[in-house]
């Protein structure tokens, strides 16, 4: 009796050690631990680079004497709310006035008005949102979402990176990410931090073998700009393959690949078919980005008649800006070496696929040539490879690379599209 009744204290005993389940304050703070490097990381670059671009913008002066719709300002601040800044404030603070599409005359530049329509409802919607719960005004509500986004896109950066290369390589892959040419806008009152945040973090939830989660960012995207076509195309595409290849046993059935197969297009379809029916035409936002924006698809001539005039020295092309399109071309010039460099890494479908579309989106669009880093800053897989090469180098040479390129990128990422072109 006495041998059952110590066995049973000392059970007792064990039971009592045990420790206390962790609160969610504890797990959230181990969950976050391992984002806090590639994110302190990614703020000291971005914030380096915002300081030499309000030097810059000092010295020049320029922006005193310009629009404050187009790059100007009473503040240099005032200049990262410029161009489409102007129009996403617009919505914000007024909400869409679609107008019946009258008859356009057939081809040709700029024959219709430019309508607000054309730019997607969720960030200026999330701008109204911030603005009414904080009281910042639009101004400091826009920025407030950009700089939160960006913060989280570099953490989806990073997830990405780290699950096929290591963590190491993830943090470094979020400070390439801050330096990139273009990366001013991550920033301003542009859409790119919001996106990228929805576009990593799809394509993570389709890694981790989350459909559902990978389905509803995905719809969420479709709201935020026209070019997550290339996103919800690679999500079905990988959706599809597993439903081909009916392998249900590790997706535990078809339900779950079958609803993100379904519902991420539908945020884009929602918005694009709204803006139709509103304006009297279907096709109203394609016609509206032709026709008043000179945007559209033309297969890559746009591309290859720049590449053509600036390898002479010739601006006779549409929207010429020197300066832009010089480090527009390099970054054209270096895709097919940084493709070949990701396509060597063997990624799965989803970032494939999601990077090679975006590519042929942007080189096949007949849009402003000196936007196109801008237009790459959501392909963030091709920096898969030379985030895993520079992983292999020492802290010693990675904080000089990285200092100099912060320091660097307040000119090339911030001063030359804003001041020197039109972001």
């Amino acid at each position: 009796m006495s041998t059952a009744t110590s066995d049973m204290s000392g059970a007792e005993a064990d039971v009592a050690e045990e420790p206390p389940a962790p609160d969610w304050r504890t797990r959230s703070a181990t969950a976050l631990r391992p984002y806090l490097p590639p994110l302190a990381l990614y703020g000291v670059l971005k914030l380096t680079g915002l300081g030499i671009f309000a030097w810059l913008l000092e010295y020049a002066g320029d922006y005193h004497r310009k629009n404050a719709r187009f790059g100007g300002g009473a503040h240099w601040w005032d200049v990262l709310s410029t161009w489409d800044g102007w129009w996403y404030f617009q919505v914000a603070q007024q909400g869409y006035r679609p107008e019946p599409l009258r008859s356009l005359p057939p081809g040709g530049l700029f024959t219709a008005q430019q309508n607000s329509v054309a730019f997607f409802p969720l960030y200026p919607g999330l701008i109204r949102g911030v603005s009414g719960i904080t009281g910042l005004g639009v101004y400091g509500s826009a920025i407030l979402v950009s700089v939160l986004c960006s913060f989280l896109a570099a953490a989806g950066v990073h997830a990405v990176v780290s699950l096929l290369a290591g963590a190491r390589a993830g943090a470094i892959a979020a400070g390439l990410w801050a330096v990139a040419p273009a990366a001013g806008v991550q920033w301003a009152v542009y859409t790119e931090s919001l996106f990228v945040a929805l576009a990593a973090w799809t394509c993570h939830a389709v890694l981790k073998r989350r459909w559902v989660t990978a389905g509803q960012l995905a719809f969420v995207a479709g709201l935020s700009r026209p070019t997550a076509a290339s996103l919800i195309g690679a999500v079905g595409l990988a959706a599809l393959l597993v439903l081909v290849r009916r392998d249900s046993r590790r997706e535990q059935g078809v339900a779950r690949p079958l609803y993100a197969l379904l519902t991420a297009p539908l945020g884009l379809l929602t918005y694009v078919v709204w803006v139709g029916v509103s304006m009297g035409d279907l096709t109203a936002y394609f016609k509206l980005e032709r026709r008043a924006w000179a945007h559209h698809f033309d297969y890559g001539a746009y591309t290859l008649d720049v590449l053509r005039n600036v390898a002479v020295g010739h601006q006779d092309y549409v929207f010429a800006f020197s300066v832009p399109d010089l480090i527009a071309v390099q970054t054209v010039v270096a895709l097919p070496f940084l493709v070949a460099l990701m396509l060597r890494k063997r990624p799965p479908l989803v970032l494939t696929a999601y990077t090679l579309a975006s590519i042929v989106m942007v080189l096949g669009t007949q849009q402003i040539f000196g936007n196109t880093p801008r237009y790459l800053l959501p392909v963030f897989p091709l920096l898969l490879a030379p985030a895993t090469a520079m992983s292999r180098l020492k802290w010693p040479s990675l904080t000089v690379f990285f200092a100099t390129a912060a320091v660097a990128s307040g000119w090339y990422a911030h001063y030359v599209i804003f001041e020197l072109g039109i972001p």
